[in-house]
């Protein structure tokens, strides 16, 4: 019987729950403060207003510092997204002009073919020449190096120096080795003979 009724007594004493919070948690907005005059007073409801208006502030303040971390956050998350793809960019054209390179010396024997006219149109390995070709040049893999161009050291590599009276500059003279660039990637420096004033 003593049971019975403690079970009653438990049940009429339900705690009900007050959401006191100043900020709406769903919209992040301030919510309107009740008047302290209309405001119901529970147990440990002690504060001022100015005490009040105190925590209102320091949630506002808690709500923006939690905004400004997500921003950051969000920010950095960009970042790295944008240099991992700048790394994987970097990387596969890499790897395109390791591959290039490996293939070099069959262009150059193609090349010698072609000028010493061993290679006649519609044989088979002139199309195997023109398809080899035409596949590097996808990648953007096109040739450096051509008679009479400013000598470059950046793209040229000087095997030989010719002095010549007329030459007002260095200058080009002969291509011993073609050169390749892949993009904005040298691939391979074109051996060149120079012709230059000569020094007195």
């Amino acid at each position: 019987m003593a049971d019975k009724n403690r079970d009653e007594d438990n049940e009429a004493e339900e705690p009900t729950v007050q959401d006191k919070r100043k900020i709406d948690p769903s919209t992040g907005e301030p919510r309107a403060q009740t008047p302290a005059a209309d405001r119901v007073p529970d147990e440990g409801d002690g504060l001022s207003d100015e005490d009040l208006a105190l925590l209102a502030d320091a949630e506002k303040d808690l709500v923006a510092e939690y905004r400004e971390i997500a921003a950051r956050a969000q920010a950095d998350l960009k970042n790295f997204r944008t240099r991992v793809e700048r790394d994987r960019a970097a990387n596969r054209e890499a790897v395109i002009a390791e591959v290039i390179r490996s293939l070099l010396p069959v262009i150059d024997d193609l090349d010698r073919a072609d000028a010493h006219g061993d290679l006649v149109e519609g044989a088979p390995l002139t199309i195997v020449s023109q398809k080899l070709r035409a596949g590097f040049e996808k990648y953007g893999l096109r040739r450096v190096g051509e008679v009479g161009e400013p000598f470059d050291p950046n793209i040229h590599e000087a095997v030989v120096h010719l002095p010549d009276p007329e030459a007002e500059g260095e200058t080009v003279k002969d291509v011993i080795e073609t050169g390749y660039v892949l993009g904005d990637r040298l691939i391979r420096a074109a051996k060149v003979a120079v012709s230059a004033p000569p020094t007195s």
